[in-house]
């Protein structure tokens, strides 16, 4: 293989970081670090992996704990689908595989949350099966390097892709050279500022030859972002709680929030406060205002969320428990798997 693949590998031998989930061949720890490192970066998704492996060293043993252990240690994270997924594709290699991870490529891809790109990373690193491993970084180098005009983001760019993938790869140490490559687009083939003048494979690629790096990849378009605006209720009665787990097909399925009204735009204090609909949600008798928090904004990658705290407290009246919702002691909180969103306010209101 001498061409700029060879300088390639030879660059990532050098210059490859030192990450815990490297030189390995166990598919366990392999897979969680890539659930892991989906939408995150590597400084925050490092200490999620390292405590996941000390709580859960085997994969029988995530297999063995609670969905609310898992979602609790999650947290922060955000996508929880993916813990979710990683929760259930553990029992499936318990219950079918005997705790062992299975090693080949088909039966890796038919667990639960596990694509392509996922699958084809465990099966080249782990067992050195041919597979390719392709991420947004991978496409963004291959863009880059042979001039890919065809979005990459649509089914022909993605097949065109995934076709140059498998041409590509070596029939010797594929995990080497897939990790290679995505180690080339996470230092050095950048999104916005690429750092051409150290990359072992500029001679080779059409977008630095023609000093147009930043028109590569090219893509069909953003998903427009949704706005929602959230008013919470957040009830107390001596040392109680009042939080409810989420259990409709939204967004933060499985973990706990509180009572929730929400709203077509954005509404004032006063006219929520006179608002029938929250008496739909929580039906209080006698509850006494004690804090309305401070607007705060939350991103999603295809949601915009604005969300308001009423804070009430319940002195001699009475209520019915809303759906989905149960008492807890206000010290128990944070044995309780909830979204970042609602971590921040219950730091900054509720446990100051």
């Amino acid at each position: 293989m001498n061409d700029w693949r060879q300088n390639l590998l030879n660059w990532y031998e050098a210059n490859k970081r030192d990450l815990p989930w490297r030189n390995i061949k166990d598919p366990y720890k392999i897979w969680l670090s890539e659930v892991i490192l989906q939408q995150t970066r590597v400084n925050q998704g490092w200490e999620y992996y390292l405590r996941f492996i000390k709580n859960y060293p085997t994969v029988s043993d995530l297999a063995a704990a609670s969905e609310q252990d898992v979602l609790k240690l999650w947290q922060g994270l955000g996508y929880y689908s993916r813990a979710r997924n990683l929760h259930a594709a553990a029992h499936t290699i318990v219950k079918e595989y005997e705790g062992k991870f299975p090693a080949k490529f088909e039966s890796i891809r038919a667990l639960k949350g596990v694509g392509d790109y996922t699958a084809g990373a465990i099966a080249s690193i782990a067992f050195n099966l041919n597979y390719p491993a392709v991420d947004g970084n991978v496409m963004r180098v291959y863009s880059r390097l042979f001039g890919i005009t065809t979005a990459i983001d649509s089914t022909n760019g993605k097949k065109q892709m995934n076709e140059l993938a498998v041409e590509l790869l070596p029939a010797k140490n594929p995990g080497t050279y897939n990790q290679a490559v995505m180690e080339l687009g996470a230092m050095v083939c950048l999104p916005s500022n690429p750092q051409c003048e150290s990359c072992p494979v500029q001679q080779a690629c059409y977008a630095f030859l023609h000093k147009n790096m930043l028109d590569f990849p090219v893509k069909q378009g953003k998903t427009k972002v949704r706005n929602r605006y959230l008013n919470y209720i957040v009830i107390v009665q001596k040392d109680s709680i009042l939080i409810r787990l989420r259990k409709s097909k939204d967004i933060w399925h499985g973990l706990h929030d509180f009572p929730v009204v929400e709203t077509d735009r954005p509404i004032t204090q006063a006219k929520f406060l006179k608002d029938k609909k929250w008496n739909e949600v929580v039906l209080l008798r006698n509850p006494v205002l004690k804090d309305v928090s401070e607007e705060y904004v939350h991103l999603l990658s295809h949601q915009k969320l604005f969300a308001r705290f009423y804070l009430l407290e319940i002195v001699n009246g009475k209520m019915e428990l809303p759906a989905d919702s149960f008492w807890i002691k206000i010290n128990d909180l944070e044995n309780y798997a909830v979204p970042k969103l609602i971590d921040l306010y219950i730091r900054k209101k509720i446990l100051k």
